[in-house]
């Protein structure tokens, strides 16, 4: 049987209320949710997880949450996010996660947009940011608060999350079965890179398919262990946090503090690990640094399995045969020498590692390769349930990301833009009203605004966003990722964003890591402090600059560069939550600096 016709008789029916209500009897007794990883961390299993989301249900109903209706959660990544947002899913109504960076404005947007009836904040810092747009939400009928001293006196929508919970709702197990395969489960923002973020409705059907897609292509351990550590507000952690766990009955761990997320790896060791490209980068270095302090044999050993390890990667990414003579060495040196580098981050048991969201450098993925960690590319969007192409150990390419899963099209248009058509492609676009619009033509292709090319294996490689292509004002095209991809790879830089539409030659803003940098520093005898401006700082990253121009066109090359002082984050505008950037905010916020790159000529 195809794998397409595979995977939809398994997604058949299935709605992510019947799948919690087989897990809630199947696995009673198995742990569904850990809250961190502390001394003694609470852990719900899959009959107590339900249990809570029946009580949840009967609550919101009392506040007035039913079919149709939108709830909007800004809430930390805590078990009451995921009991929340199941309940509402039982009620038929559609929960949104918010991201904690949006700016006052954006939060007014989305929240008006979404024309929720029903918001649930978390505590004192949700009130702060919220407080201003709540008076300016005419649907909005009740809030609910997790930490009921931050409700203002007299203000009847407050209500406290500890109100609802009383008995579980006596028709709980028929809202289960009233919910339909392509009902609409869930809205999902976009980060709004170009524009103003577009509510994306995916449907159960939708999930599940993403879900079960994946584990067949990448096949795990029976409930697999994972870390939740993601925006809850990501579709990446939508699905890998709740829809699929709930599919495979996996164990999910909540990493609430990003700066855990090393020792939550080291303490779950996960089955699985999806990554954007910033964590991946930051992984590597970690590695590189301890990997520099060895000696003698230990190091001799150690660049001997990476060799090796490397090599069998990439006879596996060009398609080719790995000798047996090669696979078994490789292995040997793996098991002797690898896999204690791997466990001592957490990856020793870690069977799926995945990247996506953004390009990632090459030489990360070549590295981390080389210590046994092969990262394999996904892409898609939102508006495909997350992945569309996924990179799998049989079929990769570096630098691709994979083909399309079973059951999906990819095919590219005339002007190079990427379309899909298949069973994760969203219902399409929330409207203020509450209906929704179509994301695809009339044939179901869903246009993703990316530029790539397929290969005669059917591997997808992404060149450009469409809308982000660099035209010079001598008329060439030039795709900035490409150029940004290179300069990242260096260990000393964080971001980097090629600037030079409409302008005479290229340049770049470029952002130090704030953990290599002063490590950099440190081992050089440098005073960490205002390094961006340290002449040895601006020679290495020039010396990246240069190394990277060797492998681009002159239309391509980088004629200057700007280190930056400060870092960039998604409060202070130039990210999305997601980590990716915002070039037209980019371009606002650093104007003095590249007009100082087209009018100065000087360069650092």
């Amino acid at each position: 049987m195809a794998a397409a016709e595979q995977l939809h008789q398994s997604v058949e029916g299935l709605t992510i209320t019947k799948l919690l209500r087989r897990n809630a009897q199947r696995f009673a007794d198995h742990p569904a949710l850990t809250d961190g990883i502390g001394e003694d961390p609470h852990t719900l299993t899959w009959s107590g997880l339900r249990t809570e989301v029946a009580v949840l249900t009967r609550g919101l109903a009392a506040v007035g949450l039913g079919r149709g209706n939108r709830m909007l959660i800004a809430m930390s990544k805590r078990p009451e996010h995921w009991i929340v947002d199941l309940a509402a899913v039982h009620l038929g109504a559609l929960p949104c996660s918010t991201y904690d960076t949006l700016s006052t404005e954006q939060i007014r947007f989305v929240a008006r947009h979404s024309a929720a009836t029903v918001l649930v904040l978390e505590g004192a810092e949700q009130m702060r940011r919220w407080q201003p747009v709540l008076d300016d939400l005419p649907h909005l009928r009740s809030i609910v608060v997790l930490d009921p001293d931050v409700a203002p006196s007299g203000d009847i929508r407050f209500v406290s999350y500890a109100d609802l919970r009383g008995a579980e709702d006596p028709a709980f197990e028929t809202l289960t079965d009233e919910v339909t395969p392509h009902q609409p489960l869930a809205v999902v923002y976009t980060s709004g890179t170009t524009g103003e973020p577009k509510g994306v409705v995916l449907s159960h059907h939708n999930v599940i398919y993403e879900s079960l897609m994946q584990d067949h292509l990448v096949p795990l351990t029976e409930h697999p262990r994972s870390v939740a550590y993601l925006p809850m507000a990501h579709i990446a952690e939508r699905v890998l946090g709740i829809y699929m766990p709930i599919c495979n009955a996996g164990h999910v761990t909540i990493c609430a503090d990003p700066t855990q997320l090393l020792a939550s790896l080291q303490a779950v060791r996960p089955h699985g690990f999806f990554g954007v490209p910033r964590v991946w980068e930051k992984l590597a270095a970690g590695l590189r640094a301890k990997l520099a302090t060895l000696t003698g044999e230990q190091a001799a050993a150690v660049a001997l399995a990476r060799d090796t390890s490397l090599e069998v990667f990439h006879l596996r990414s060009a398609g080719k045969e790995v000798p047996a003579g090669l696979a078994a060495r490789q292995g040997q040196l793996d098991a002797q020498v690898l896999r204690p580098i791997r466990a001592a981050i957490g990856l020793g048991e870690c069977g799926r590692a995945f990247s996506g969201a953004a390009p990632i450098p090459t030489a990360v993925l070549e590295f981390l390769a080389g210590v046994g960690i092969p990262v394999y590319e996904v892409w898609g969007l939102s508006e495909t349930t997350g992945a569309a192409t996924v990179s799998t150990p049989e079929v990769f390419a570096l630098g691709a990301v994979g083909r399309p899963g079973p059951g999906i099209e990819v095919r590219v248009a005339d002007d190079g833009e990427l379309f899909v058509r298949g069973p994760v492609v969203c219902q399409g676009y929330l409207r203020a009203d509450g209906g929704v619009d179509p994301a695809t033509d009339a044939d179901g292709w869903f246009p993703t605004g990316d530029v790539g090319v397929v290969d005669d294996r059917g591997v997808v490689a992404i060149t450009d966003r469409k809308k982000e292509l660099i035209i010079t004002d001598g008329g060439k095209n030039v795709a900035p990722t490409k150029i940004e991809s290179l300069l990242r790879a260096h260990p000393l830089i964080a971001y980097a964003v090629a600037i030079g539409d409409r302008r005479p030659y290229l340049t770049a803003l470029i952002v130090l890591d704030e953990e290599a940098a002063p490590l950099w520093a440190r081992a050089r005898g440098l005073d960490p402090a205002d390094l961006a401006a340290h002449p040895e700082v601006l020679d290495a990253i020039g010396a990246a600059v240069a190394e990277a121009n060797e492998v681009l066109s002159r239309a391509e090359q980088v004629k200057e560069f700007r280190v930056l002082s400060v870092p960039w984050t998604a409060e202070s505008g130039e990210l999305t939550p997601k980590l990716s950037l915002r070039r037209k905010a980019i371009d606002s916020l650093h104007a003095a600096s590249i007009e100082s790159m087209y009018t100065r000529g000087t360069t650092g």
